[in-house]
């Protein structure tokens, strides 16, 4: 067992979803250079933003993250994204077993809009995300432009 379904990982994972809570990510990376035991291994409230300054190039890592953006002057949407992170610097029997491993975390944070794939920090810029989750959400009130 990958332990993705560990009490620490849930219990973080129910904050990202809450809104009585200010955490809005998490990050969980591998317990150790080999297997597949996962752990928690940071919180935080700084949104995407914070988020990437958390990954490491040299490791597989895994992130749920909570967005707000806003459709209107009116309203504010919530969505909830998954992020496989497989640094530049990841070991290439890493990199093989993750998309065999990322399926008990998937699992474990099932509610997420969208999955992105990052090898670079660049492929997390919140407007790129947020255009990708305006697509998803099937409602887009700035006429593509995101």
């Amino acid at each position: 067992m990958s332990g993705a379904d560990s009490p620490e990982i849930l219990a973080a994972y129910d904050a990202v979803r809450s809104d009585k809570d200010e955490t809005n990510w998490l990050l969980i990376s591998y317990a150790a250079a080999t297997g597949d035991a996962l752990k928690l291994t940071a919180t935080g409230t700084g949104g995407l933003e914070e988020l990437t300054t958390k990954l490491d190039d040299s490791q597989a890592q895994y992130a749920y993250v909570r967005v707000e953006y806003a459709n209107d002057t009116e309203s504010k949407r919530v969505k909830f994204v998954l992020v496989i992170w497989i640094g530049e610097g990841t070991k290439v029997m890493r990199k093989a077993r993750v998309s065999i491993e990322s399926g008990a975390v998937k699992k474990a944070l099932g509610h997420h809009s969208i999955q992105v794939d990052a090898r670079d920090k660049g492929d997390l810029d919140e407007k790129d995300i947020v255009a990708r989750l305006r697509k998803a959400g099937g409602a887009d009130y700035n006429g593509g432009r995101g």
